[in-house]
Order: C-alpha cells, then structure tokens, then sequence
C-alpha cells in the first residue's frame, strides 16, 4: 500500500537536520564502542604496524563514505540501502535486505547497550542482572528521545558528540607526553600476516555508513548537506582514532590490555581516574544507538510504505512526521531480547556476531547497488567498498544465514500478499 492512498499515513516534512546535526548523528554511528577496545586488540594482532592497518581501513572509510554519499544525495529516502538495492536489482532483492537489517538492529541494540551497562555494572560492584537492567534502560531512554522526531534526536546526537570529542582528544593530550619511542619497536612483530589480522579487527570500526543512508531523505539538503556532514564526520573520525591508536601503541607498549581508554587515563591522571571509562562508555552507547533508531525508524516506514513490511509501519504523527510505529517495533524487540537473555542466562553480546553478519550482508548489497548505479569516482568507491563487503561477510562464516533466512521470509510474505 503507498501512502499516498492510506490517510492515516502522513508523509514527513522536508529535511529537519543540516549538515551540522548529520555530521553529529554520522560521528555517532562510526565512531560506535569499538574505539574503546579495538586499538588494543589491533596492537596486540600487529604491534606498532597496527597503525598501518589504522591507514588502510580510513581508506576503505573514504571508499564507503564517497559510496553512501554519492548514492543518498542522488537517491535521498528512508528506506536508504533498501531503496538503493529496490533500484538496483529488484523488489525481492530490495525487500530481503530490508527485513534482515530492519529486525536485526533489535537484536544488535542489547549487545552495544550492554557494553557500557557492564562497565557500570563493573563500577557499582554489581553483576549479569544489573548489566541487563542497564542496558534496558538505555534502550528505553535513546527511544524516548526518538519518539519526538528527528530534530530532538539530531540536537541530543549533537550535544553528545560535541563532549564525546572533547573527552576523546583530552585523552590523546594527557596521555601523549608518556608516549615512548622504544614502544615502536620492532614495528611488526607479527609481519604482514598480522597486519592483515589487524586489518579484519578494524573493519569493524569503520560501519555506520548503511544506518545513516536511512536518515538521507531528513536532510535539509540532501545534495549539499550530505557530503558536508560525512566529510565532517571522516575528518574527526580520523583524527580520534588514529590519535588513540598511536597513544595505545606508544604509550601502553606491545600488551596494552583489554581497556586502552582506561589505562591511558590512568597512566596521564591516575588509577582514580579509571572510573571516568564509565561517562564514555555510556555516551559511546547512546551515541551510537540513537543513530540506528532514528535510521530504523525510517527504514520501518519506508519498506512499509512500499509494500515489503505491514503498511501500518508506514503511519507518521506528531509535528514532522515522525514515523512512531516503526520505531516502536525497534526498542520493543530489543527490550523482549533482553528478557529472554535474562530468563535462559545469557550476556549481552550473545547476538553479537549475527549483526555483526547482518551489516555485513547490508554493506555488500548497497555498495552493489553502488557499482550499477553511479558513474565515475562513484562507481570507483562502489568496486573498492564490495572488496571490502565482502571481507566483512566472509569473516561472520555460517552466521550470515540467519540474516538470509530472514531476508527469505521477508520476500515470501511479500509475495503471500501479492494478488
């Protein structure tokens, strides 16, 4: 059903968020948890040559960034990806990916509530049941803030990376006056094997691209803001994470342990300061959730509206349009994962790797649909982005089925509607 025949369904305003507030909802989605733990994990893979891992995958960055953005501001919509893939290769194709990325952002918003809810769980002394209450509840509150559209979650996103920054870069100043020289070397322990090795690890810092194609159709100015706010987005991006990388490295030596953040804090400020991980953290998390709720919300609506999910999804109310069905679906279904993991006993990162599959999946799909669809630089980024894709799959294995098999369902219900 489109919206144009249902009359309940109200169709979003123009734009609401600039390039400024894109930038901010951008930072959000790349920057995620991950630079809390995986500048040590590439150190420990690489060594100090993890730093030419940290190179390479902010040039896969670019790739993926020039990708999105040419295909949003050509192809501004909520359905992002979706529509991307829709026009690339076909309703089915379109309406698979739809499914598997719109019902797994539930299952992946546990696992990164969870990693700052065990960090306070970790700092009041509590256990499991606490860092599932956490979680809950950060799930509930980045939801709420949703609930009023866009323009709210654009304004919180802004605040939030404004002093996610600050604190980022008061860490790289603190710790580099103890960064060492004899930390360098040798400077690949591990030779190009675990360079490579780093590289794996790493990709997965650089993902957020595919949730912000669904915010596309928001912009003020989607041709212009579009760009402005990804190229603002890499540039700080960049400098946060190599600035951490080479402190990791230079500062902390060749064991720098599961907690990078924490111990540079430490080593700067002292082992008080070690609980201060825990604003980051939980700002980290609702940075990034937010992101992907504002995104779901709108990819919801648009498979609704174009007839791969329920066409109640597609129903927009309150100034702006804000699509509260299809965002309700998203903290719901999370909210209910969270409960089972608590009644059968498992953690928060139990559905870790099948989102991890999952975005996967989404990012070879609509970098795909990149190289049919664009022209030049455009299509370049496409080919350099599906090599990478498909990096980012073959290290899930057998768990990409779960998505396919989702996608599988998505297309036979659509077509159990069809006349």
């Amino acid at each position: 059903m489109s919206i144009g025949r249902d009359p309940g369904v109200v169709a979003p305003t123009q734009g609401g968020i600039g390039a400024l507030q894109g930038a901010a909802l951008t930072l959000g989605a790349l920057i995620g948890t991950g630079i809390i733990s995986l500048p040590a994990l590439a150190a420990e893979a690489a060594g100090p040559a993890s730093l030419v891992a940290w190179g390479a995958m902010l040039l896969v960055s670019v790739a993926f960034a020039a990708a999105f953005t040419a295909l949003g501001s050509r192809f501004p919509d909520g359905g992002g990806v979706t529509t991307y893939v829709r026009r690339a290769f076909g309703d089915s194709a379109s309406t698979a990916v739809g499914w598997a990325f719109y019902l797994t952002i539930p299952l992946g918003a546990p696992t990164a509530a969870g990693f700052a809810a065990h960090y306070v769980s970790d700092a009041l002394g509590r256990g499991r049941g606490t860092a599932l209450l956490v979680a809950a509840l950060i799930i509930a509150l980045v939801a709420a803030v949703n609930w009023f559209g866009i323009e709210a979650s654009a304004r919180s996103q802004l605040v939030i990376a404004a002093v996610l920054a600050a604190l980022l870069v008061l860490v790289i100043v603190l710790a580099l006056p103890h960064a060492r020289s004899g930390n360098l070397t040798p400077f690949a322990p591990h030779g190009t094997g675990g360079v490579a090795e780093a590289a794996g690890i790493l990709l997965w810092a650089f993902v957020g691209w595919e949730i912000m194609a669904s915010l596309s159709g928001r912009y003020h100015s989607p041709g212009r803001d579009i760009a402005r706010a990804a190229a603002t987005a890499l540039v700080v991006v960049s400098v946060l994470y190599v600035g951490i990388a080479f402190c990791t490295v230079a500062v902390l030596g060749p064991d720098p342990g599961p907690a990078p953040l924490s111990d540079l804090l430490v080593v700067a400020l002292g082992e008080s300061a070690r609980p201060a991980m825990s604003v980051v953290a939980v700002l980290l998390t609702v940075a990034t959730i937010n992101t992907y709720f504002a995104g779901a919300a709108e990819l919801g609506a648009s498979l609704a509206r174009d007839g791969s999910l329920p066409a109640w999804l597609a129903v927009r109310s309150g100034p702006g349009g804000v699509p509260r069905r299809a965002l309700a679906v998203v903290p719901v279904l999370g909210l209910v994962t969270i409960a089972v993991m608590a009644v059968v006993g498992l953690d928060t990162d139990a559905t870790l790797l099948v989102a991890t599959a999952t975005f996967g999946l989404t990012y070879l799909a609509a970098t795909a649909a990149a190289v049919r669809l664009l022209e030049g630089w455009g299509r370049v980024a496409g080919v350099v982005s599906v090599l990478a894709s498909a990096g980012l799959v073959a290290v899930t294995g057998w768990r990409v089925l779960v998505p396919m098999g989702i996608g599988l369902l998505g297309v036979l219900w659509t077509r159990s509607r069809s006349p």
